[in-house]
């Protein structure tokens, strides 16, 4: 067969596999002006946590939804900070999809925004506003899939629920925490979407698709050191400022295990299959065991994201105690901020943490605040992941790399409950973060084009995933 004949054969092949493909095709550019009259109208919402307010974003999308005659039920142990699900109903031939995004941003400094952080501002390409891309993005795009999945008449296997929660950043009482107690019949599915993921840029260049499969435990340690008060003017060697010292000093230095899972593993294979010779053999010594410890260390200086997915991390970052320059306190105490490997035993690991500090003077105590429960990882061999992937490659034609955050999302509360959980997000430019306009810095802004972008990927996955097959 000739080449010339070849090339016919082949588009004659796809022409007809389009033919074939029941999938809608909407109108993109009504599309792409709806999302972005819905993006703005809801980063305009003042809806910062603390002190938590999530109810405007909530009556909004309550009420677009209910417009469309799609199913919509409010759930709120607080009524000002209420949880939306919406569902279309398919066949049930599978379990339901959940599609999760939070309503709730972190708090803001307006004296160091230079647009108004709730202006939604539109400058060169860029849309400004706290919660452009953490998570109101995820809030809009999850609520236009839904109206053009209602709006198209697709046949579904599947239930599409839609879940705009509250409480996400510190809040968890109120939003999962809540769902998953009290309604979890709700949103109950078998693969849920949300927040974590994303498709990474450089330089104009998309490097490759991110997709969190799974996530580290928050745990909060305090250190306390005990002594004896005295004079200043007569230093005592059971001076606690000093023995806490030492002992911050021994837990930054400790090198914790380095163990990876399956995620973590498929993160390292994929990622030296795309890099230079020189960054490649570094990966392939983490997935040899890096004897020697020196990519290990590497990382830690250079790129310390991927130090801490590789252990768990002990980032002492408060330190409180003391009270006159000559007076040597009874008391201090640090406190830690531990982020866990998911199968980390912290039992175990505290006994391990005893040891390395080896001073009597040093209790460890758990501190309170909230943690989200530990979970195996979402597995990669899943139909989920696949069309995750298949639609990556699509959209942006890249690689797809399944990430262990280093962060918390509330999808470790779904996946302790068995749903298969998968983040994912938008295209983000690499140089935003350190420039400050990524997720909770005072300039965060997303690309318009990744908005857009973002719903036809979003689309087709949910469809891949959910729409009848023929």
């Amino acid at each position: 067969m000739t080449f010339l004949r070849a090339g016919g054969v082949l588009a004659l092949l796809l022409a007809v596999a389009r033919a074939a493909d029941p999938r809608p095709l909407p109108d993109w550019p009504a599309v792409e002006a709806e999302t972005l009259q819905h993006f703005q109208a809801i980063v305009r919402m003042d809806t910062s946590d603390p002190p938590g307010g999530e109810k405007p974003v909530a009556d909004y999308l309550r009420e677009v939804l209910t417009a469309e005659g799609i199913e919509v039920k409010v759930f709120a142990l607080d009524p000002n900070r209420p949880n939306v699900v919406a569902r279309l109903r398919g066949t049930g031939k599978k379990p339901p999809l959940l599609l999760m995004a939070h309503t709730d941003t972190v708090n803001i400094d307006p004296k160091k925004w230079t647009h108004p952080p709730f202006s939604a501002h539109r400058e060169d390409g860029f849309i400004y506003g706290r919660g452009t891309v953490d998570d109101k993005d995820n809030v809009a795009i999850n609520l236009m899939t839904m109206l053009l999945l209602k709006r198209s008449g697709v046949p579904l296997d599947r239930d599409v629920i839609f879940l705009a929660e509250a409480g996400e950043e510190g809040s968890v009482q109120f939003g999962i925490e809540f769902m998953v107690e009290k309604h979890f019949d709700e949103i109950a599915a078998e693969f849920c979407l949300a927040e974590g993921g994303g498709v990474r840029r450089t330089g104009g260049k998309v490097q490759y698709g991110s997709v969190q499969t799974t996530e580290k435990i928050p745990n909060r340690l305090r250190l306390v050191a005990r002594g004896v008060a005295g004079h200043g003017s007569v230093p005592l060697r059971s001076n606690a400022v000093v023995h806490l010292a030492k002992a911050i000093a021994a837990v930054a230095d400790w090198r914790t295990e380095m163990r990876l899972n399956e995620t973590t593993r498929a993160f390292f294979e994929r990622l030296a299959a795309i890099s230079p010779p020189e960054e490649a053999v570094r990966y392939q010594s983490i997935l040899q065991g890096d004897e020697s410890g020196a990519a290990q260390e590497y990382f830690a200086v250079n790129v310390p994201f991927y130090n801490s997915m590789i252990r768990t991390s002990i980032s002492p970052n408060i330190i409180t105690g003391g009270y006159r320059v000559n007076v040597i306190p009874s008391e201090v105490e640090a406190t830690l901020d531990v982020r866990a490997l998911p199968d980390e035993d912290m039992a175990a690991f505290l006994e391990q943490m005893t040891k390395v500090i080896n001073d009597p003077a040093i209790e460890i105590q758990r501190a309170p605040g909230h943690s989200r429960p530990g979970a195996p990882p979402s597995r990669l061999n899943t139909e989920a992941f696949e069309a995750i992937e298949a639609g990556i490659r699509r959209h942006y034609g890249v690689i797809t790399l399944p990430t262990m955050s280093t962060g918390a999302t509330d999808m470790a509360y779904l996946r302790q409950k068995g749903i298969q959980c998968f983040g994912i997000g938008p295209m983000i430019d690499s140089e935003d973060g350190p420039r400050g306009f990524g997720a909770h810095s005072d300039q965060e802004r997303i690309l318009e084009e990744a908005l857009h972008l973002f719903l036809k990927f979003n689309w087709d996955v949910v469809l891949d995933l959910a729409a009848a097959r023929p």
